[in-house]
């Protein structure tokens, strides 16, 4: 523009240029308010699939708690107790007969951990002089019993295929 010659035709073409960047300015703003509408409708439809989400997650609460209270009305605390309880005795029990099965028999109680130190001080180096070879020999303990005293084989057989294992 500054290289044309001052007239009526520069004016023409500024006026025509004025006009076109008002256009612009008019495009621009119309595109930024389009823009925003857009964005708008992309957070209103954000908040609406959160809310069904929510609605979703609520609903999925209510039927879990609604299925906790229906099992826990089949629990019995009282029953769990009983077994908890007959649990305990029957471990009591057990560590009874363990403790009578483990009893020692010929030796006597009341042995003196100090008479017994003193009596091997006393024997010193005649025991290192012996041949104590025996006593790496492990002693063969037999093995437990696999049936039931008074059962015989084919009753112990017959038990296991209906499930009635030892």
């Amino acid at each position: 523009m500054k290289k044309m010659r001052d007239g009526p035709s520069k004016n023409m073409v500024k006026q025509k240029a004025l006009r076109v960047l008002k256009q612009k300015k008019m495009y621009e703003s119309q595109l930024e308010g389009l823009r925003n509408q857009s964005f708008n409708m992309e957070q209103a439809n954000f908040a609406t699939q959160q809310l069904k989400d929510t609605k979703t997650t609520v609903d999925a609460m209510k039927i879990g708690v609604k299925e906790m209270k229906k099992e826990y009305k089949k629990v019995d605390i009282g029953k769990i107790e009983d077994v908890q309880d007959e649990l305990s005795d029957m471990l009591e029990q057990a560590n009874e007969v363990q403790e009578v099965l483990g009893r020692s028999y010929g030796l006597p109680e009341d042995v003196d951990e100090d008479d017994l130190e003193a009596e091997l001080d006393a024997l010193g180096d005649d025991l290192l002089d012996e041949d104590t070879s025996y006593l790496d020999e492990t002693v063969g303990i037999p093995d437990p019993p696999t049936t039931i005293p008074g059962e015989t084989e084919r009753t112990r057989v017959s038990a296991f295929a209906q499930g009635q294992c030892y």
